[in-house]
């Protein structure tokens, strides 16, 4: 049996398995091993032996962590493998298993009681130098905005580490917020005030987190860039986006400085869809399709975009949709029709996952983003990390 390795979770993850059917010396297999594993001594002995046999009982284990799926026979890690692209243990709905095998028996244990980025003491690194330049004296030129999860302890503490020690955050060029609605667990709500305090780098938004309820964020998103910290852009995007902090300002510059804009990777055309998991009835919009909007993992606005955001918002003029992105598209679309606005469309914000040389990749896990930092600090082209 073969391996391409890589890790999930720090797991050996197995990509694809090759039955060893032409009889390959040992010799040989040691050396397709060396070919892949750079700069290994060449006394390296892989065993691995195939862990299934006809006819015999074994017990497999299926866990799942905070990357993907690992995998146990007979009580020894057998492999591992990342979680698709955008999943979420919550969208697992039961299990299935192919191939020529008799199942005798399943025993489910009992779900864990919290996220593992609930383990504050593991994921927080209560250090100075990971907190929040105060608000800045003047005008700021760029405001992002992070939508986040109470419970997401692992994911801010990694954007806290990488791409916000970017010299233009730490100068306050730049200005990053979280956004954190109210968690249903008392006991996340007190963590999560403790790091807020510490970091100084939270605004926690006075409702309880829900799904349809994220469009109020981003309002509250617009009213601090263009009111408490008066950014001349304000970005928004999600907690488990890597931006690049210098590409975004730069392409926020380009545009003519009297001009209203919309920059982001921009969707046009979109319809509803009517019926799965993320089925819009014709009460909630009776439309046939979408105002052209930006895909919610990253985007740009003018600040008198967002300005007219939050006074319609005050007057109770500000149509609410679930869709937060969608939300966007139609208040700007709405704003269009007072003053031109420029739509730069752009796939370098990258919708799902990330590209080369990419201004903003989305999907990245705590992992991914310290990847992605390092990266970034020493390589002049823009590569991905591909370890989920």
């Amino acid at each position: 049996v073969y391996f391409f390795i890589s890790a999930v979770d720090g797991e050996v993850k197995c990509e694809k398995w090759i039955r060893d059917d032409n009889n390959f010396s040992d010799e040989s297999k040691l050396t397709w091993w060396l070919q892949r594993l750079v700069g290994q001594k060449k006394s390296l002995t892989v065993n691995w032996p195939f862990p299934f046999a006809e006819n015999k009982l074994f017990v497999l284990t299926l866990s799942a962590g905070m990357e993907g799926y690992h995998v146990n026979v007979d009580g020894r890690h057998i492999t591992s493998f990342p979680y698709r692209t955008g999943y979420t243990l919550e969208d697992a709905t039961g299990l299935t298993l192919n191939g020529d095998i008799d199942v005798h028996a399943v025993f489910a244990s009992s779900l864990p009681t919290s996220h593992p980025s609930d383990a504050t003491q593991k994921n927080l690194e209560m250090s100075n130098q990971w907190k929040a330049p105060p608000l800045p004296g003047q005008p700021v030129d760029l405001f992002i905005g992070i939508l986040s999860a109470g419970n997401h302890f692992a994911e801010r503490m990694a954007i806290r580490k990488s791409w916000m020690q970017h010299n233009l955050v730490k100068s306050s060029i730049v200005h990053v917020r979280f956004f954190v609605a109210v968690h249903p667990r008392k006991e996340v709500n007190v963590e999560l005030k403790n790091e807020a305090e510490f970091f100084g780098d939270i605004v926690i938004v006075p409702y309880m987190d829900n799904y349809d309820l994220v469009v109020l964020k981003t309002v509250a998103i617009c009213e601090y860039g263009a009111r408490t910290v008066s950014a001349k852009f304000i970005m928004k995007c999600d907690d488990d986006t890597f931006v690049r902090v210098d590409a975004v300002m730069n392409e926020a510059k380009k545009v003519n400085g009297d001009r209203s804009f919309y920059i982001g990777n921009i969707n046009y055309y979109h319809k509803p869809l009517r019926f799965g998991k993320w089925a819009v009835t014709y009460e909630e919009w009776p439309e046939e399709k979408y105002p052209p909007n930006a895909n919610g993992p990253g985007y740009i606005l003018s600040s008198d975009i967002a300005l007219f955001i939050v006074f319609e918002f005050e007057r109770h003029n500000l149509r609410l949709f679930k869709m937060e992105d969608v939300s966007m598209g139609m208040w700007v679309e709405r704003f269009n029709r007072l003053k031109p606005v420029d739509y730069v469309h752009t796939i370098k914000f990258c919708q799902f996952g990330c590209i080369e040389d990419y201004y903003t990749a989305h999907y990245q896990s705590p992992r991914q983003m310290m990847c992605l930092w390092k990266k970034f600090q020493r390589q002049a082209k823009r590569q991905c990390c591909n370890m989920r």
